[in-house]
């Protein structure tokens, strides 16, 4: 298969290719990394990220940005971080790419446990996750072809734990490569309007 991955330098974008790229040809994409760069806030770039690409058998997103901080010190402009970013950028994306999927094909996105297991200063992140779970559910019954999608909840990475660990006391890491699993068990396999929870 023909893999798509937006936001193939992270942490888990990295971990995914690893995975895929055993079995199948990838094609890296990042804002300013990888084969092809593009801005999936921007719908009118991710179109012409696809029409560079052509068509594909596989996309999947590791991408998107999120706020994190006090709610009592929350702006408007703040909270639409992840609703541009990591919400509308990975709703761009499968908007586009279903158009250039072929039969059969799927779109993965990525969430996060705190769409379900919320923490201080995560306001943004809960209601972003939990949208971006919510979309890929509500596409699935609406998808022709035969077209899949779903999304990927994992909750915090080991090998982030350095960064991220201050905002995830108490709860259990897991490693990149564990949850680069699910990313293939989306892609390869059968399921759609799931979100797998790697927690």
């Amino acid at each position: 298969m023909k893999v798509v991955i937006i936001g193939a330098n992270g942490e888990v974008g990295k971990a995914v290719a690893k995975e895929l790229g055993q079995r199948h040809e990838i094609v890296s994409v990042g804002s300013s990394s990888g084969q092809y760069q593009a801005d999936i806030t921007d719908i009118a770039q991710v179109r012409e990220l696809f029409d560079k690409i052509g068509k594909v058998d596989a996309v999947v997103v590791t991408a998107g940005a999120l706020h994190f901080g006090p709610l009592s010190e929350m702006t408007p402009e703040q909270f639409h971080i992840g609703l541009n970013s990591k919400l509308m950028g990975q709703v761009n994306v499968a908007l586009v790419a279903q158009e250039y999927l072929n039969d059969g094909g799927s779109i993965t996105l990525t969430s996060g446990i705190v769409g379900e297991n919320p923490i201080r200063n995560g306001a943004n992140a809960s209601a972003v996750n939990a949208a971006v779970d919510g979309f890929a559910r509500g596409a699935a019954i609406e998808l022709k072809r035969g077209l899949r999608i779903n999304s990927i909840s994992p909750t915090l990475l080991t090998e982030s734990q350095p960064k991220y660990g201050p905002y995830f006391y108490g709860f259990e890491t897991v490693p990149a490569a564990r949850v680069a699993l699910a990313y293939s068990r989306s892609v390869e396999g059968a399921e759609t309007g799931k979100t797998y929870r790697i927690w």
